[in-house]
């Protein structure tokens, strides 16, 4: 038996362990539920432990103790094993992780396949969206400080981009991190995960791309497309039509200006 909370989150840090659940911490200690609520409550009043979700806590070292909580790195999967959700990280977070880091997100993003609600720990905030294709788009296991953490491949990443791009900002915004991320892509994978997704976000995909000159991303895109039937549809959804000829090869009504961003 441990005994305290403080020397049951030590050893856990010894270790190199940053999080745990409720129920290990009352396998650790077996002093009643109440003064085991009450001694969590003291831990996280000094900022020891963070809890971005109930039942779950996530360990502070020192050099974390101003901003309330360590990265969402160090402990995304950890959480959403706990959660038992399958996940990846996505979108502008990915993008900045291969690279594309124009504007660093306000939140870390990750891609599920059910609603949730947002975590917050200190200044840590993590922002979740809904995907039907989680179980199926490509990731890549990146090495984080505490293990690895799943991450959206740069071809998913671009495809969420647009998918999702209400959260990687205007389109402005996803395009300049579209041209950042374009060396990475690569074209043959980038085709293949077409069928993943929405024709929608083929086509926004595709013309983002050539207004970025990216022939060698868009030629196979396009022979791609060529085998579905897709019609024309709005750059932005939502946004008035306005009177721009509709693109031929993509049929994309370009109701807003692309700029990329310096």
């Amino acid at each position: 038996m441990i005994t305290s909370m403080t020397a049951f989150v030590d050893t856990l840090q010894a270790k190199g362990r940053y999080t745990f659940t409720l129920t290990e911490a009352i396998e650790a200690d077996e002093r009643s539920a109440v003064a085991l609520e009450a001694a969590l409550r003291r831990l996280k009043q000094k900022g020891r432990i963070a809890s971005p979700r109930r039942s779950f806590y996530v360990v502070v070292p020192v050099e974390y103790r101003e901003a309330g909580c360590p990265p969402a790195s160090w402990f995304i999967d950890d959480l959403m094993r706990f959660l038992g959700q399958p996940y990846y990280v996505g979108i502008l977070s990915a993008a900045a992780i291969h690279g594309a880091a124009h504007q660093q997100p306000m939140l870390f993003q990750v891609v599920t396949d059910r609603p949730i609600r947002p975590a917050r720990a200190g200044r840590v905030r993590i922002g979740f969206h809904m995907g039907r294709h989680v179980g199926q788009a490509p990731v890549v296991a990146i090495q984080t400080e505490t293990g690895t953490m799943r991450v959206s491949t740069p071809e998913a990443t671009a495809f969420d981009l647009v998918r999702f791009a209400p959260a990687a900002g205007h389109i402005g915004n996803v395009v300049t991190v579209l041209g950042e991320l374009a060396e990475k892509i690569d074209p043959q994978p980038l085709a293949q995960i077409a069928d993943l997704y929405a024709l929608s976000d083929v086509q926004r995909l595709g013309y983002l791309l050539e207004h970025l000159g990216e022939k060698r991303l868009t030629d196979p895109l396009a022979e791609q497309l060529q085998t579905r039937r897709y019609r024309p549809i709005l750059l932005a959804p939502g946004k008035a039509k306005g009177d721009s000829p509709i693109d031929p090869r993509w049929r994309i009504i370009p109701n807003e200006k692309v700029e990329v961003e310096f």
